[in-house]
């Protein structure tokens, strides 16, 4: 069992096959999200392309659904901690920190 998109069972049954499916409550919809999402990611590990990084943005889109937190915010919110902070194309490992004022 895992979890499908929309429109699955109906891809199956107009290409004359039958599917067994159910509808997931409510704590077995976000167990079966974050399991999807991990799916999702090793996906694109193994073939980092544009339809496996929109696999991933449509479950990312699916759990703030679930958790009621808006895309829209969550785009101006990482421009903005961009623009704060950096995105991380310079590729930086910051290996440790020293507190200079100890000494």
């Amino acid at each position: 069992m895992k979890l499908v998109r929309d429109l699955i069972p109906q891809i199956i049954e107009e290409d004359g096959k039958s599917c067994v499916y159910h509808i997931a409550v409510s704590s077995e919809y976000k167990a079966r999200l974050y399991k999807k999402m991990d799916e999702e990611l090793n996906e694109f590990v193994e073939d980092p392309c544009c339809e496996e990084a929109a696999d991933i943005y449509e479950v990312l889109s699916a759990l703030c659904c679930f958790h009621k937190i808006d895309m829209e915010l969550v785009k101006t919110t990482a421009a903005n901690k961009r623009k704060e902070r950096g995105g991380f194309e310079g590729r930086i490992i910051l290996e440790k920190v020293v507190d200079k004022s100890r000494g």
